[in-house]
């Protein structure tokens, strides 16, 4: 059985952790079929967005699968190839060049709230709850999926999280930024869509420079002139022309992404 799975919605895509029995733990051939889903998904220029969701009501994902730890981490060696597997399907996300919106209901905990905030927006359930408990495993969360943690919501929320090892609902969750939008435990799907549409609708070519340049901000290095030029690219597409011709028009536009 394919446990992560695929879906179109016209423009939008929905990619799904369907192992709800399990609570969408993470397998080692669902890390790999997430590293080729997502290159597929971003060389797909009719795509407009992603989704990604967890089969089920009780998890988006309770992160990696405990079951394979005696495979995956039973020594440094072990450790760092398994790093390496899930770090190329993390990256893979990172890199689609399309917006990403996490569908969150239960629980998003572990390696699944690590690959949470690796998207582009969080919308989740009154019900849904928060957490990295690594601390009562004895092991560490390594520098490169801490990082995008620290990066959204701040060093010390991203401690309070790791130290405490509590699990945490969807207001403290809001109020640390680690959510974008909490809505009805009975909506999150259809919020989810509703704002996956409503990206959709604009200029894709947009979505992905907006996308590129504020991921490009979090880096520290200066901006290039090449970097600064790509700013002004848009005005020779022809979405445009398309956008600003329907707004004098009054007119709602087309746009085909060129």
């Amino acid at each position: 059985m394919d446990l992560v799975r695929a879906e179109r919605h016209g423009e939008v895509a929905r990619v799904i952790l369907d192992r709800p029995d399990k609570l969408n733990a993470v397998n080692n051939a669902m890390w790999d079929r997430l590293q080729e889903l997502f290159g597929a998904l971003d060389a797909d220029a009719s795509l407009r967005c992603v989704i990604v969701a967890g089969a089920g009501e009780r998890a988006f994902s309770v992160g990696a699968d405990i079951s394979e730890f005696e495979q995956n981490r039973s020594s440094v060696e072990k450790a760092r190839r398994y790093h390496e597997r899930t770090h190329k399907s993390m990256q893979a996300l990172v890199s689609c060049r399309h917006p990403v919106i996490a569908e969150i209901r239960g629980l998003c905990v572990g390696g699944g709230l690590e690959l949470a905030t690796l998207c582009d927006l969080r919308i989740c359930g009154e019900s849904a709850r928060f957490g990295i408990p690594v601390k009562r495993l004895g092991l560490v969360v390594s520098y490169t999926e801490l990082e995008p943690l620290v990066e959204l919501i701040g060093p010390a929320n991203a401690l309070e999280i790791l130290l405490e090892g509590r699990i945490h609902g969807a207001a403290d969750a809001l109020r640390m930024g680690l959510v974008n939008r909490v809505v009805a435990d009975a909506e999150v799907e259809q919020e989810a869509l509703a704002t996956a549409t409503r990206i959709a609708e604009g200029a894709p070519l947009v979505a992905r420079w907006h996308k590129k340049f504020t991921r490009r901000l979090m880096q520290p290095q200066p901006l290039s002139d090449a970097e600064m030029g790509e700013s002004f690219e848009c005005f020779a597409t022809e979405d445009f022309r398309a956008g600003y011709q329907a707004f004098l028009a009054k007119a709602k536009p087309e746009f085909k992404g060129r």
